[in-house]
């Protein structure tokens, strides 16, 4: 079964990380994608710009708006995800947890519906 694991943390808390510590999770999250990649745990992933180059879009009685920004301020931005293959939710929350911003973030694990 495919599961989505969305990625939050807070921006501000990676714009103002120093050098060292963000070499080191940078190094923690390519060591944790290998691992999945070689388990055949993993489908896809990216990280996201960050939310100030984001547009939200709206079709109201047909006609397009466009707002600068993400849809709600919140604490923790959505930056990133991975797509996963994991036989069950309890699986799916096992390889989330061990996403490394799930120590300081969280990570919202998500089953993908397939239609037919």
């Amino acid at each position: 079964m495919k599961y989505l694991c969305l990625i939050y943390a807070s921006e501000v808390d990676w714009a103002n990380m120093p050098k060292e510590r963000m070499d080191s999770l940078n190094k923690e999250y390519f060591d944790f994608t290998n691992d999945i990649k070689k388990s055949g745990q993993y489908v896809g992933g990216d990280a996201l710009q960050p939310t100030q180059t984001a547009t939200t879009v709206r079709v109201r009685n047909g006609k397009i708006s466009t707002t600068d920004g993400p849809f709600a301020e919140t604490k923790e931005q959505l930056g990133g995800y991975y797509l996963i293959n994991a036989k069950d939710l309890n699986e799916a929350i096992q390889i989330a947890a061990r996403i490394p911003s799930a120590r300081d973030g969280s990570i919202e694990v998500r089953p993908v519906l397939v239609f037919g």
